[in-house]
């Protein structure tokens, strides 16, 4: 069963205790700069008086996993995106290509890393368990289970509730579907939420480009050709200015 994460923004207290979480299971030092970094997996900020838990949205057909080269990023069966350290060549190219600009990297460390939110796959969901962070939640503002049952109850609310909520889950199709979602009262664009992102996965949309170059193309240029379509893509969506990738 293909699992996910909902979070309820008009639930959400701010009071961190997620963002502690993630840190306690993950081994994450306890201080780093604000919003996500390789030090930081999930974090919280506060736009228009809402609190917004940020974290790996989980897609559902990565662009991350498309572009790469080593298969350091998988994508599993229920759900979470992985990462494998030990595979990592370092080339970053999942920070081009991620339309959310979730991985970070380990500028300051001598054996740097990309680093994210693998939804403690490993430590939890793989042996029947739901995430760190949601377990932490006092207000349950952020519930786990079967994606599709995810977005039954966020649609249910919102019939329910029609004046505390904008009438969309995020997540349901942005970039082609994510496994995290989101509820607001507060429309996404006001939020800091990339809106702008195809309803289709970037990656089908790379195949599409990819389908038509001729065969005697090397493998290396293909990929090259997926990223460049990939970060231009993105840079056409966000108005012509690609988001500076933060060191840190």
């Amino acid at each position: 069963m293909a699992v996910g994460i909902l979070t309820d923004l008009t639930r959400c207290v701010g009071c961190g205790a997620c963002e502690q979480a993630c840190k306690e299971i993950n081994g994450l030092p306890e201080t780093g700069v604000a919003g996500l970094s390789a030090s930081t997996w999930t974090s919280l900020d506060e736009v228009e008086g809402q609190s917004i838990r940020r974290q790996c949205m989980h897609c559902l057909e990565p662009a991350c996993v498309s572009v790469c080269p080593v298969g350091a990023l998988q994508k599993t069966d229920e759900g979470p995106v992985t990462y494998d350290e030990d595979k990592c060549m370092g080339c970053r190219y999942c920070m081009i290509a991620c339309p959310f600009s979730v991985p970070k990297y380990e500028w300051s460390s001598t054996q740097p890393r990309v680093q994210k939110c693998i939804m403690c796959y490993d430590q939890r969901v793989k042996g029947g368990g739901e995430p760190a962070c949601v377990e932490a939640c006092p207000a349950k503002a952020t519930i786990f289970g079967g994606r599709d049952e995810l977005l039954a109850e966020a649609r249910q609310r919102i019939r329910k509730h029609p004046e505390r909520y904008v009438d969309h889950i995020y997540g349901l199709t942005e970039a082609g579907g994510t496994s995290v979602l989101y509820l607001s009262s507060v429309p996404f664009d006001q939020l800091g939420f990339p809106t702008g992102t195809d309803e289709l996965a970037l990656p089908r949309l790379t195949w599409d480009v990819l389908s038509k170059i001729p065969n005697i193309v090397s493998t290396g240029g293909v990929m090259m050709m997926g990223l460049w379509w990939i970060v231009n893509r993105r840079e056409k969506l966000s108005g012509g200015k690609l988001h500076e990738v933060e060191g840190g």
